[in-house]
């Protein structure tokens, strides 16, 4: 079985979110499982000099974009046992940062393109192409329109997974011939409420569609949730489902971590999570007293749920509770937790910008993960925070809902809220602090927590059926 997996972003080469932290760690798992995966991707300016020097260039060719033909060059590296195909070109791929340029639209229609092109001039021939989000959404409607003859080409399999359907790729219908090279006879593939719509495009034209998340999947059927694609999703139900995603338990491990002060597993975590406490209060400054630690690491934009902390931010901190939060994002929530840190000194520790290693000794330090998202496909940094003992008061909503269960039965492995309302979630964070101050009862909640598993291997295995099924529709 050979998969081609096709992502914007992957580890070790480039990240910005989730999906680079998915397309690194899912094909490394589909590999120990004995499945031929490699991993395309663009070759980013951004990409470090020591990772460019282990990469070898394959060979080169044009790419039709429109009325223009554009060069694209391939380099391949291996990472992880997994190969690597990194698709150059300068022109679109040589700057700073991944997204967010006016031209993302023919940045990403070239590289959908281009993954095409280039199964034409390398010896790889995939019986399933897996694309990921808007980016590369357009290789399952180019392969349908333009490579379906070619005999390499003719028995491929496409599977589309939604990350975030927030993020749609919509642009003006202008797009259609000059950049896409999609005629009027086929426009109605991409084009959705006026305009052109890659993921619909991605939707209408792959064998199966997934979601992170089997809530999720369920989700997006609701306008709440879809952004307005409900009712396209609705009436592709029949080929949609959800796949949770998983961590890698290799960078998330509080045994072996680099990062954290002090490793500590299961058996050992009383003493460990004491001095990696001890450790995030010295860093932020805090009150070395025997209250718990609640902490956050995460965007600071509205879905993730900052309006609810922030309409109850003050009693969660006059309640018992310190309060760690590490992120960056909108300048009124940035603004918001300055100032919460400013007022309450030794109680509130705030980091403005994205720091791996930080974020790695509040989910090793702190006792609760608090994740009060207003939707979230999968999340990982629950499942991480579960790793390190770390207990997750989290809204029952997406992934979050499929992997944190409440302990008020003395069963789950968090504290969870259903409504989109500050007091439900404020009443979640005071049962977590009556459970943490009985100490015999958190212990055993803990241990609970951190024997969760949602390493990627049950993911894989899920993956690998949904392969087989593919490839054995004809």
């Amino acid at each position: 079985m050979n998969i081609l997996y096709c992502s914007s972003e992957a580890l070790p080469f480039a990240m910005s979110g989730g999906l680079g932290d998915v397309a690194g760690s899912l094909p490394k798992a589909l590999v120990k499982a004995k499945v031929n995966c490699a991993v395309v991707m663009p070759l980013y300016g951004d990409i470090k000099p020591e990772l460019r020097e282990k990469m070898t260039y394959l060979t080169n060719f044009t790419v039709p974009v429109g009325w223009r033909s554009q060069y694209c060059g391939v380099f391949t590296a291996e990472a992880g046992g997994v190969t690597y195909y990194l698709l150059d070109n300068e022109y679109y791929f040589k700057r700073k940062g991944l997204y967010g340029f006016y031209d993302d639209g023919e940045r990403f229609a070239f590289f959908s393109r281009a993954i095409l092109e280039m199964l034409v001039h390398i010896d790889f021939a995939p019986d399933v192409l897996h694309a990921n989000d808007w980016q590369t959404a357009l290789v399952c409607v180019y392969l349908n329109l333009y490579y379906r003859h070619i005999d390499k080409f003719a028995r491929i399999k496409t599977a589309f997974t939604i990350h975030n359907i927030q993020y749609q790729g919509k642009y003006g219908l202008e797009l259609l011939e000059d950049v896409l090279s999609i005629g009027p006879e086929n426009a109605h593939l991409v084009e959705y409420d006026g305009c052109v719509n890659y993921m619909k495009g991605a939707i209408e034209c792959a064998d199966k569609v997934t979601t992170v998340s089997p809530t999720y999947a369920y989700e997006i059927m609701d306008p709440w949730y879809s952004h307005g694609l409900d009712g396209l999703l609705r009436e592709k139900a029949y080929k949609t489902c959800g796949i949770l995603n998983g961590i890698d338990t290799v960078v998330y491990d509080p045994a072996a971590d680099p990062l954290i002060a002090y490793h500590f597993d299961r058996d050992t975590f009383e003493t460990g999570k004491a001095r990696c406490k001890d450790d995030l209060r010295e860093i932020f400054k805090l009150e070395k007293n025997g209250e718990p630690i609640v902490g956050m690491v995460t965007r600071l934009v509205s879905h993730k749920g900052l309006d609810l902390v922030r309409h109850v931010a003050e009693y969660i901190v006059l309640s018992g509770l310190q309060f760690v939060i590490v992120g960056n994002g909108d300048y009124m929530y940035e603004s918001f937790f300055n100032e919460l840190a400013a007022k309450y000194p030794g109680r509130v520790g705030v980091y403005i910008g994205f720091n791996p290693e930080l974020a790695h000794k509040v989910y090793a330090g702190a006792d609760m993960f608090l994740m009060p998202s207003k939707s979230e496909p999968c999340g990982l940094a629950q499942m991480v925070a579960l790793r390190y003992g770390t207990i997750p008061i989290v809204r029952e909503t997406g992934g979050l809902k499929d992997s944190i269960t409440d302990s008020g039965d003395g069963q789950g492995n968090g504290f969870t809220f259903k409504g989109y309302n500050a007091h439900d979630m404020l009443d979640s964070c005071l049962r977590a602090k009556a459970g943490y101050d009985f100490p015999q009862g958190w212990k055993t909640l803990v241990r609970r927590a951190m024997d969760c598993d949602f390493s990627w291997k049950t993911s894989a295995s899920s993956y690998i059926g949904l392969y087989t099924e593919m490839i054995n529709l004809w």
